[in-house]
């Protein structure tokens, strides 16, 4: 059977959409208590439980850790996703084994509990925990950081999604993107960053038989306050994942997916050895750009224009009522021709009215565009 086939029967459907709260991963910790070790190792500022799973029995270490900022939930979709494979019996079970024989990793699913209810990027306390790795001034930062010391990992992995901006010199938008961070300043290539590097090559590699061309690679400025540059200069392999956009998906359902694959080669589930691993590849994997916004009207005119320009649409992410919405707000206008659009409308000239008004300004909520001359809709949200 192919791994594609396997997934796409076997992934974890209890976990759907954007918003991924401990009320859904919940029955699942408690249903993988049964087959590996399942312990809380800390609450929350505000008192919610820190989990933690421990997977196999090999002498290789990991840590993994996802939404450590709360509205970032693809990559706990993927660690479940991994999980269900690593524990079904029907197959792959050579691999598997081998896999448990071989490695011993620590996951910490849902980092900032407090967040995730909230659908926040900051904890409760409105810190960003990957800014809080010198200073540990919360209660999350100090339980990872003590789970750092505690299990002595050779190699950590920092969960993340990144937003629909990014894109690549391919035209293609960056739907996974990955960083060996820095362990200094001078962004010297110490010997736990060339580990992270060959490693990401590998998955890069790997992935462009799913997805050619939308894999990238972040800008690796240090910064001692992010924790994957201190766990780095701490002399640990750390790999930063970023789950992106494809194209439409805003769920991230199929971005969890390539996740899932990049975990699968990462931990060499089926030894896919066929070519040498140069480290210095790393830097030819292209990088991150911001130049993609979420729709594009193209050649409209408005504020009473003569000449036809362009509208960008970007959408704000709203908690409202326990589901996620994307509500549209004018991002930018004029000269576009530098940015993509993951859905892009031909206006034909039309002068159009944003929301019944002549002018268009940024930063306003859309509710329709439509033609100035026979109000036929141009741009509807819930179209």
């Amino acid at each position: 059977m192919e791994i594609t086939t396997w997934y796409s029967s076997h992934f974890e459907h209890q976990l759907k959409g954007r918003y991924i709260t401990l009320e859904h991963i919940f029955p699942l910790l408690e249903k993988y208590k049964s087959l590996y070790s399942v312990e809380v190792v800390g609450t929350s500022e505000m008192g919610h439980d820190i989990s933690m799973l421990k997977v196999g029995s090999g002498n290789k270490i990991v840590l993994a850790w996802s939404q450590m900022h709360g509205n970032e939930a693809t990559t706990t979709k993927a660690i479940f996703d991994f999980l269900k494979f690593l524990s079904q019996k029907q197959h792959f079970i050579t691999e598997i084994e081998q896999f448990l024989e071989t490695f011993t990793i620590y996951i910490l699913p849902l980092l900032n509990p407090d967040g995730a209810q909230r659908y926040t990027r900051e904890n409760a306390n409105s810190v960003d925990l990957n800014r809080d790795a010198h200073k540990l001034t919360q209660r999350e930062s100090k339980i990872l950081h003590a789970v750092f010391k505690k299990v002595a990992p050779e190699l950590c992995l920092n969960l993340h999604d990144q937003r629909t901006i990014y894109g690549l010199d391919t035209g293609l938008p960056a739907t996974i993107s990955f960083l060996a961070p820095a362990a200094d300043k001078e962004r010297r290539i110490t010997p736990s960053r060339k580990i992270a590097m060959e490693a990401i090559v590998r998955m890069y590699h790997s992935l462009q038989h799913h997805i050619p061309g939308q894999v990238g690679r972040y800008d690796d400025t240090f910064n001692v306050n992010c924790v994957g540059d201190t766990f780095q200069k701490a002399g640990v392999p750390t790999i930063l994942f970023e789950a992106g956009h494809y194209r439409g998906d805003y769920m991230r359902e199929k971005s969890r997916e390539f996740i899932f694959y990049a975990f699968l080669e990462l931990f060499e589930i089926f030894d896919n050895k066929s070519e040498s691993i140069n480290y210095m590849h790393y830097f030819e994997i292209p990088e991150n750009k911001v130049n993609y916004k979420d729709i594009i009207l193209r050649n409209v005119r408005y504020n009473n224009s003569d000449s036809p320009s362009a509208i960008a649409i970007q959408f704000s992410e709203i908690l409202v009522e326990n589901t996620v919405e994307f509500q549209p707000h004018i991002d930018a206008v004029g000269d576009l021709d530098n940015f993509i659009g993951h859905f892009e409308i031909d206006g034909e000239g039309a002068s159009v009215l944003v929301n019944s008004q002549e002018n268009v300004f940024v930063g306003d909520k859309v509710l329709d565009i439509v033609n100035k001359m026979d109000d036929s809709v141009v741009y509807f949200p819930n179209k």
